[in-house]
């Protein structure tokens, strides 16, 4: 048994002009899952995040965010949300501690620096501006800031693009720790392993419309029975896990 939809999207649209981005999505989110938004660039996915992190006004349907209607009170959703900000988003010249209490400031929220940076492992950098940081400990860095308000639902908006294997498996942990937390967490990426293994169900979106929703494991065997084979035999591993096994699996900084 699912547990209660914590997100109900319901024939969403969104049209610039003559132009459908959007073009009657509906979906549920379950509470307490990983959910995956899969799809070529340009297919609408991010403009549905958007809409529904209260980012883009959407031209007609319904979205129900824990059971408070975007439409009748987008700032109720707003507090209860958190979102993935690019790096775009930060002063390079602050440092850490700095800019978690510049998002407690902006939250009204209580939140010891320390403890959060010690979730992604940057403890350690707690003095240093973001400026400074790698690529892994920026993307880490933005997730942490997404869990400042405490919030029942984060958007992680290809959380691992550009990084390397083992920043890219530690990031898997800390999304799943995040979820094992009681937090529901919606991510889009192009990484297909990424979203089989994070993912407990995908929606896979094109040309501004859900072409199929299902677990990873239930499309990859629908796709098995209608008598699909690969070219090549599929191992046990990859590449990438001989890369971890044969380098380790701690955190590295390039």
């Amino acid at each position: 048994m699912p547990s209660k939809a914590i997100i109900t999207v319901k024939d969403l649209v969104k049209s610039y002009g003559d132009f459908e981005a959007v073009k009657g999505i509906s979906f549920e989110v379950y509470e307490g899952e990983i959910f995956g938004l899969l799809g070529p660039n340009g297919a609408g996915k991010s403009t549905t995040l958007e809409i529904i992190e209260t980012l883009r006004n959407k031209t007609s349907g319904t979205v129900i965010v824990d059971g408070v209607n975007l439409e009748e009170a987008p700032e109720e959703i707003k507090k209860m949300i958190g979102v993935q900000l690019q790096t775009s988003g930060f002063y390079p010249n602050l440092n850490l501690t700095e800019l978690i209490h510049l998002f407690v400031g902006l939250y009204q929220s209580e939140v010891d620096p320390l403890e959060l940076l010690k979730k992604v492992n940057l403890e350690d950098k707690a003095k240093a501006k973001y400026k400074e940081l790698s690529g892994g400990q920026k993307q880490r860095f933005s997730i942490a800031t997404t869990l400042i308000n405490k919030p029942k639902i984060i958007f992680l908006d290809e959380p691992t693009t550009g990084l390397d294997p083992q920043a890219r498996r530690n990031l898997w942990d800390l999304i799943k720790e995040i979820r094992n937390n009681a937090t529901t967490v919606i991510i889009t990426t192009h990484y297909m392993d990424e979203a089989e293994i994070l993912c407990d169900r995908v929606a896979i979106v094109d040309s501004g419309k859900i072409i199929a929703i299902n677990t990873p494991s239930s499309l990859i065997d629908e796709l098995v029975a209608t008598g699909f084979e690969k070219e090549k035999v599929v191992k046990n591993a990859n590449l990438e896990d001989v890369f971890i096994q044969l380098t380790g699996k701690e955190w590295r900084e390039e």
